[in-house]
């Protein structure tokens, strides 16, 4: 093992953007055990009086969740939103085609408001554009939304919801270019679907906020030609374009994954010039932001099928060490284009493709989860443009890459900054210089870790705590500089206040 030097070069006036805090976001679908014996499971003797989970209820806070989507994801474009409200006795059992699952409806849109209450998050529901109508949209808005004294606003109300639920943000379909797609359209048509949507619903509620489908992936045929489509069939009505991106180590090439930032960046880099050829072409004055309502590292082949049972086990993943540095890295980036980013969320929060697995009587944390709360709890303010000179790694599909990944925020109003670093390397560490340039008295409060020697590490029900961030000696500042050695296989978090 060698140990390398580096430079991290951090100005606070150097500034990319304010950081929105829908950044930290989650997505909650009917797949699998998400929902239920996950986040609703009345039968368990660890659920409250709602059905709730009190041991992923509190999970959830601790992440600091800002907004949850739901109710899907594929399940959406076979969803009709009526099955899942009004008294639970009466809501059908359907089967759902997307998971070939069993749904009974026991959870729905108004059950979902209570949890998004129950953990401080705001909602963002989405609306079927596969076998779902215009006229369906524009009606779940009015009963979310509308305060009394119409069909479906009193409807709620008889539903025991006397106060609307003031839902801002509405994601028009999903994923609507993927043949997959209960009512898969080609982009044309989608996006004129799309435009009469929205503009129903904001004509029931001129203050939501709109989410268009992108392209399923960077993959995709279409890709980006089916952003350009819909978005020039939606522009006026269209206040976010989605982004849906899962990760993996396919082919074990850990060098390689852990260089996946830089796809990450061209995903983003790509959409942002799709928003503003459209922009430009239309003659517009009005501004789309990127909403990555879908990411997640999602590759080990988990069961797909669920054989026609409730809650079947479906894609639940087993997330190690170097799954959580590519986290890590996924939400650096999220600060670093955080000018155009404003909306992201983990697919999913507990059970499927999610850091969190539960069984009767307890609840699991993979080491994702620690990276996520690092970010969500202490990323606040304006993302700083940070200058760093480190060591390269070589990879077979990005060539030669920089050892050390890294974003810090700065917030004004308390006076507090973060770094966060990622040490891709499997095999050396780093001194990195910490250097600051706009002659700030800084000082650093606190530091914590999550690093190992074995990329495939993971926490178990046996070694819960295998992986996860810990408490490390803060470097110590003189005149604006200080030094942190940076482990191999490490994700670093720095907690600054100014002085």
């Amino acid at each position: 093992m060698l140990n390398l030097n580096a430079q991290i070069f951090i100005d606070k006036n150097r500034k990319i953007s304010s950081i929105s805090p829908l950044l930290f976001g989650g997505f909650a679908e009917h797949m699998g055990r998400c929902v239920y014996e996950g986040i609703y499971d009345p039968k368990s003797p660890l659920a409250d009086a709602n059905g709730f989970r009190n041991d992923v209820m509190e999970a959830l806070r601790d992440q600091a969740y800002s907004v949850i989507r739901y109710p899907g994801g594929n399940f959406l474009s076979g969803y009709n939103w009526l099955d899942g409200v009004g008294p639970k006795n009466q809501r059908p059992v359907r089967r759902d085609l997307a998971w070939q699952s069993i749904e009974t409806n026991q959870f729905g849109t108004n059950e979902f408001m209570n949890f998004c209450k129950e953990i401080n998050a705001d909602p963002m529901l989405a609306v079927n554009m596969g076998t779902g109508s215009i006229q369906s949209a524009s009606d779940m808005v009015e009963y979310c939304n509308v305060q009394e004294g119409t069909y479906w606003s009193d409807l709620r109300k008889k539903h025991g919801i006397p106060q609307p639920h003031n839902v801002r943000y509405w994601c028009v379909g999903n994923e609507m270019d993927g043949p997959w797609q209960i009512g898969h359209l080609d982009a044309e048509a989608y996006g004129k679907k799309a435009h009469e949507a929205a503009k129903m619903m904001k004509w029931q509620d001129p203050q939501i906020k709109t989410i268009l489908c992108g392209s399923s992936n960077d993959k995709m045929d279409t890709y980006p030609e089916w952003d350009r489509v819909a978005l020039e069939m939606a522009w006026e009505q269209t206040d976010y374009l989605s982004m849906h991106y899962y990760a993996g180590n396919h082919e074990n090439d850990t060098d390689s994954y852990l260089a996946s930032a830089v796809s990450f960046e061209n995903f983003v880099d790509t959409l942002e010039g799709t928003l503003q050829y459209v922009k430009a072409n239309r003659r517009s004055n009005h501004d789309v932001y990127l909403s990555w309502d879908e990411w997640q590292v999602w590759y080990k082949g988990d069961q797909m099928e669920g054989g026609w049972v409730e809650a079947p086990h479906l894609a639940e993943e087993v997330y190690n060490l170097e799954d959580a540095l590519v986290v890590a890295q996924w939400m650096n980036v999220f600060l670093r284009k955080s000018h155009i980013l404003k909306i992201a969320c983990v697919a999913q929060i507990v059970n499927t493709i999610a850091w969190m697995r539960t069984k009767s009587d307890g609840l699991l944390k993979d080491p994702s989860y620690y990276v996520f709360k690092s970010f969500s709890n202490h990323a606040r303010g304006e993302s700083l443009d940070v200058q760093v000179n480190a060591p390269l790694v070589e990879t077979k599909k990005y060539d030669a890459v920089s050892m050390l990944d890294v974003s810090a925020s700065f917030d004004v109003a308390t006076q507090q900054g973060t770094i966060f670093v990622v040490n891709r390397s499997r095999s050396d560490s780093v001194t990195t210089e910490l250097i600051w340039q706009d002659d700030s008295q800084v000082k650093i409060e606190n530091a914590w870790q999550l690093s190992g020697t074995d990329p495939k590490a993971v926490n178990d029900w046996d070694t819960p705590e295998r992986v996860i961030t810990k408490s490390i000696p803060a470097p110590t500042l003189s005149e604006g500089r200080g030094a942190i050695i940076l482990p191999p296989l490490s994700f670093t978090m720095l907690k600054l206040q100014s002085i």
